[in-house]
């Protein structure tokens, strides 16, 4: 039986995805038609969050195990809501850029925070909550994806801080209800015998390296990626509401993985389903980027989903099967998906700005980083540090 805390949890996750999709995966299509921004410049800003989210991310898991979780959630809260309000009347781009930062810093204090939260005092049901975790902002991701683009044409391009603020403010007004049943529950269980704690196998360590490992780099694809939609989009000739119904399939087919996976646990500290996984998502990461007609890219995106859907429940579920510091692991876990997106924009970007004339230049430079990731899976995997 799942607390009420906890579903109260769930739904403000619900609600931070849906709004965060709809402001960042979007934020690019803004770029480009209202300050003309091309695919370097598009990269770039990518990079740029994503530098900001190594070290909020690191740092806000660290503040959620001092000062407490559900304070974070308010800074977290507060800081976006902030940040999108200035999107509103700030119109220079490089002002844009800057309020990205700063959305993006806001967002890194609420993951952590969530992610410790569902996983506290879990005992035996901490795959069952990571689960629901996992499916509950994939589906949020994927319904935020498939609707957001039909939605700003219908409300336009400036819904893309308000709808947003919004959301969050909803979300701020949700986290004292959570905060108090909390407090109920854990005043309840203190009366009680202790919940069980997580078991963990004898090579932990090592799947929690290796998941740390090989999830940047399905962000390295994932961010590549979206900033480059809206070329795809073009290239395809679909509107930017059609965009984001053809574009999103991915994101369903990451949220299948993540409810076959939280059923069947026979993956769990197994290597040849981390490393096939990895190797599928190389082979459909191309195969996006260079699609030619919609049914190519709607077949490359399942494959796309479902491994990058495995990576990341793995880095999840094993930074969260631990005894202790269940804040700063899930902040370390979000730190290595902030290094993925920084690594794949930043390269392709560079890629882009050094050699300008070669065609699809950034996807190939991008692709050569996730093969060099995967060399270092298999690295990771049979290196053994002397005792």
């Amino acid at each position: 039986m799942i607390s009420p805390a906890k579903v109260l949890f769930y739904l403000i996750e619900f609600i931070n995805i849906y709004a965060a999709v709809y402001y960042s995966n979007f934020l690019f299509f803004y770029l480009r038609r209202t300050f003309g921004f091309g695919e370097a410049e598009n990269l770039l800003t990518a990079a740029i969050g994503g530098f900001v989210y190594i070290i909020a991310a690191w740092q806000g898991g660290k503040l959620a195990d001092r000062y407490g979780c559900v304070r974070m959630l308010y800074i977290g809260a507060c800081g976006i809501i902030l940040s999108l309000a200035l999107g509103m009347i700030l119109p220079a781009s490089t002002a844009q850029v800057v309020v990205y930062g700063l959305w993006t810093a806001g967002i890194c204090f609420i993951w952590p925070s969530l992610e410790a939260l569902i996983s506290d005092k879990a005992g035996a049901s901490l795959p069952k909550l990571i689960g629901i975790y996992n499916v509950t902002w994939a589906a949020g991701g994927a319904v935020g994806y498939f609707t957001a683009g039909m939605l700003i044409e219908k409300l336009g391009m400036k819904s893309l801080f308000w709808l947003p603020l919004g959301l969050t403010i909803v979300e701020l007004a949700l986290i004292p209800c959570a905060a108090r049943l909390l407090k109920k529950e854990n005043d309840s269980q203190s009366c009680e015998t202790p919940l069980a704690q997580a078991v963990n196998p004898p090579n932990t360590r090592l799947f929690q390296r290796m998941a740390w490992i090989a999830n940047p780099f399905s962000y390295v694809a994932i961010n590549t990626i979206i900033p480059l939609i809206p070329s795809i989009a073009d290239k395809l000739d679909l509107s930017t509401g059609l965009a984001g119904i053809v574009c999103s399939i991915w994101m369903f087919a990451r949220l299948a993985a993540f409810a076959i996976l939280r059923r069947w646990t026979g993956w769990h500290y197994r290597f040849r389903w981390l490393a096939g996984s990895f190797l599928l998502m190389i082979v459909c990461f191309f195969s996006v980027l260079m699609s030619k007609s919609i049914g190519f890219l709607l077949i490359s995106q399942v494959g796309f989903g479902l491994s990058i859907g495995l990576i990341y429940y793995s880095s999840l579920y094993y930074s969260m099967n631990v005894m202790e510091n269940h804040g700063s692991n899930a902040g370390l876990h979000e730190a290595m998906i902030g290094t993925g997106l920084f690594m794949g924009p930043a390269l392709g970007a560079a890629a882009l700005y050094l050699v300008p004339a070669a065609v699809g230049i950034g996807a190939w430079s991008v692709g050569g980083l996730l093969c060099a990731g995967f060399s270092g899976l298999l690295f990771a995997k049979h290196y053994r540090t002397k005792s």
